[in-house]
């Protein structure tokens, strides 16, 4: 019974149709250049000496952290942050796949008119908090074929992701880019997407599920992990982001349904200027789900808990249903902020 929650790898590998993090040196004007008539009596006793630019900024960095710190301990925290003032909603999947979530399985005009349907929906069923629509886009994904690098995973085309982001802004919506990494990692893949997290509609999603490099296996094998490193690397990465272009604060959404796929989870630094949320991203019968949501999210709190919704598979097995907006207020503890649909 417990294998029913491994969520069927979400039909997202083989589908081959889905077609460096640097800290830039700040150049200081005119240094160590000389002035006419000069130039050839500089000597290594009078030169400027050498500027570390990248401890510079991570003093810069530091002094912003602390100053956000004491900022969230003042007023709970920051300016701008969605969470706890908002129940974010979001479908799920890739436009480009029918498999792999709501997202794409449906027409464009059928699929928004049943996400209004849900958003309403939830409004209804809790009118104390304003609901956020999201849309989560797999946006670099794990795949059944190694690809030339060997990696088996394949980020989508900048059409793809320009026509997502049309649909969110379409929807007033969130964006979140979800990453599978494959037999690559964070420090390979966060990057690509900084330019797109400049944008502060735009959140973060990362999947343990396929992140294989520690497993040795590729995507499907095996269900992948990530370490509290891992998270915290993302945590950083994104705070520098919001740091270095004046943003209110990211999410970073982190799916979970096994206690292997998240280790040493009180290792997690949070930083005011990242909200995390961990989602309980398994499938099955009400139960089920419910007993993982306790195990791998009320049981090793982070900071905020979401939770997932199949479409297609929580209704497979014998007895089982969809759950409602209202099964999951009233039965889950702590009540999830984040819902996603797939």
């Amino acid at each position: 019974m417990r294998s029913r929650i491994y969520s069927a790898w979400r039909g997202a590998l083989g589908l081959g149709l889905l077609a460096g993090l640097t800290l830039t040196a700040c150049n200081r004007s005119g240094q160590g250049e000389a002035t006419a008539g000069n130039a050839d009596t500089l000597t290594a006793e009078n030169k400027p000496a050498p500027v570390d630019t990248v401890k510079l900024k991570r003093m810069v960095l530091q002094r912003d952290s602390l100053k956000a710190d004491s900022i969230a301990r003042k007023m709970g925290q920051l300016p701008g942050a969605i969470l706890p003032g908002h129940r974010i909603v979001a479908f799920y999947g890739n436009i480009r796949s029918k498999g792999m979530g709501i997202l794409g399985r449906e027409p464009k005009a059928q699929m928004m008119r049943k996400f209004d349907k849900v958003l309403a929906e939830w409004q209804a069923a809790d009118p104390s908090i304003p609901v956020m629509p999201a849309i989560h886009s797999v946006t670099i994904t794990a795949q059944g074929a190694a690809g030339s690098d060997g990696k088996y995973r394949l980020m989508n085309s900048k059409s793809t992701i320009e026509e997502t982001r049309a649909w969110a802004k379409e929807k007033n919506a969130l964006l979140f880019m979800d990453v599978q990494v494959g037999l690559s990692n964070l420090p390979h893949e966060l990057p690509k997407l900084e330019e797109y997290l400049k944008d502060p509609t735009i959140h973060l999603g990362i999947d343990p599920e396929f992140a294989m490099e520690t497993k040795n296996a590729r995507p499907g094998k095996k269900i992948g992990t990530y370490d509290a490193k891992d998270v915290n690397y993302a945590i950083n990465f994104l705070a520098r982001i919001v740091s270095e272009n004046h943003l209110p604060p990211k999410i970073l959404m982190v799916h979970r349904f096994t206690q292997g796929m998240l280790t040493n989870y009180k290792n997690i630094k949070l930083d005011p200027r990242v909200q995390v949320v961990m989602d309980m991203d398994g499938w099955g019968d009400p139960t089920l789900k419910k007993d993982s949501y306790k195990a791998y999210v009320e049981k090793q709190p982070v900071q905020y808990t979401g939770f997932k919704l199949f479409y297609e598979y929580d209704i497979k097995p014998k007895n089982s249903h969809l759950m409602t907006p209202k099964e999951v207020l009233t039965e889950l503890n702590p009540v999830p902020l984040y819902i996603q649909y797939q």
